[in-house]
């Protein structure tokens, strides 16, 4: 049975990490990041990457799986800004 810190910690993690679904799905289909900063998503995977050590060094698998999950779903979002960005650079 779980208790209610590890079921807070599980419902968090699951909001945080479905909120990357959208972004991914329109980036996706329109082929455009233009809105994103570069700069902003690699400090933000930097942080998601630290939070997955932290729940390593804590022993915390919702940690760790949910920040995994987050930071593939985020390095999707950095290989389509990184594609956008060559093709701007390769028209320019």
């Amino acid at each position: 049975m779980l208790n209610v810190e590890t079921l807070v910690g599980f419902v968090a993690a699951v909001c945080t990490t479905l909120s990357y679904i959208p972004q991914v799905k329109k980036a996706w289909q329109t082929g455009s990041t233009g809105d994103l900063s570069l700069k902003m998503l690699t400090i933000l995977a930097s942080g998601i990457a630290l939070w997955i050590v932290y729940g390593f060094l804590k022993g915390d698998v919702v940690i760790i799986l949910a920040n995994t999950v987050s930071l593939l779903l985020l390095a999707s979002l950095v290989v389509f800004k990184l594609r956008e960005n060559g093709r701007a650079r390769a028209h320019a």
